[in-house]
């Protein structure tokens, strides 16, 4: 079973039978469920993934002190690490692993400031423009397997995407990345002899085409050991993850080169032709440094508009 399954059995099991029988004052102000950090949360756990910080386990997710106090946090607190040590063979931890604790009592504002910069799901414009993307996805990744007042789902939902221009203007500027180093960088620094450079183009090319392709889904990158694995299951574009692995795992002599330019060009037109199917360019070309303008131009927002192309990414 994946770590997001055996985490709701974990709970039905034991800690709803729990929490009715010891907490049947507080189950409506709280919620319960498994995102954040780790493996589990996306889906992506396999055998590897079991050689740390795996466990079953669960956040009980906790309104403000006013609603649920010191006092009842520290019940609850206690009831969980009475909870079963072992279940379907893994065994909970004794210590928090590496980087906090990812299951337990959590406050619901302490656990989306520490992942998105906010206790409520309200970014500024600077905050959407900042944030690193693999945080938001831990914003929102996982399950919710009870949410009795929809406080922790509402957070989720504000936080479930981009508002539509700083979509825009990420775009903007991962297509003009990807104009610099693929279209334009790749072959100029081999033909200076410097294969070096020419593969950190590609590197450059690879990234940012890949931040294109989320974008293009409406779907947070996760963080970048698990980003082709989430590219091939995207609905839109999926097939590029084998062009960029092809793009970073060959060298550069003048025949593979020849043949990496033309995996760059190709790839160019498919993204080309998703954003005009979804009218985010007027431009008309295999130029992707225009489509970029062209989307920025598109934005509504005009203090988003008018910042630099490369403000986003």
């Amino acid at each position: 079973m994946k770590g997001l399954e055996i985490a709701r059995a974990y709970f039905e099991q034991y800690g709803l039978p729990m929490l009715r029988e010891q907490f049947s004052e507080q189950l409506p102000k709280i919620a319960i469920g498994l995102c954040g950090s780790g493996s589990e949360c996306f889906g992506y756990d396999d055998e590897v993934s079991r050689d740390h910080d795996f466990e079953p386990g669960f956040i009980l997710f906790l309104p403000n002190e006013e609603i649920v106090t010191r006092r009842e946090a520290f019940l609850l607190e206690r009831a969980y690490a009475k909870l079963p040590k072992e279940f379907m063979g893994l065994h909970r931890s004794l210590m928090a692993p590496v980087g906090g604790a990812r299951h337990g009592v959590i406050r619901t504002a302490d656990f989306f400031t520490e992942k998105a910069g906010t206790p409520d799901g309200n970014l500024t414009l600077q905050q959407w423009l900042t944030i690193p993307e693999e945080s938001l996805a831990e914003a929102v990744n996982g399950e919710i397997f009870w949410d009795g007042s929809g406080e922790v789902s509402s957070i989720r939902e504000k936080l479930s995407y981009y508002p539509e221009d700083i979509r825009r203007k990420k775009l903007a500027g991962h297509l003009l990345l990807m104009a610099q180093s693929g279209q334009y960088n790749y072959s100029r620094c081999l033909r200076h002899g410097e294969t070096g450079a020419a593969q950190l183009a590609v590197t450059e090319f690879v990234r940012s085409a890949m931040s294109v392709l989320f974008l293009l889904n409406q779907r947070y990158m996760p963080y970048y050991k698990w980003s082709f694995r989430a590219l091939r299951a995207l609905p839109i574009l999926s097939l590029h993850a084998e062009l960029m692995e092809y793009l970073l795992t060959t060298d550069n002599c003048p025949e593979m080169a020849e043949e990496k330019q033309d995996v760059i060009e190709g790839m160019a037109v498919d993204i080309i032709d998703e954003l005009q199917k979804q009218k985010l360019t007027e431009a008309v070309c295999g130029d992707l440094e225009k489509h970029a303008y062209s989307v920025n131009d598109s934005i509504g927002d005009a203090e988003i508009r008018n910042l630099h192309i490369l403000a986003a990414v």
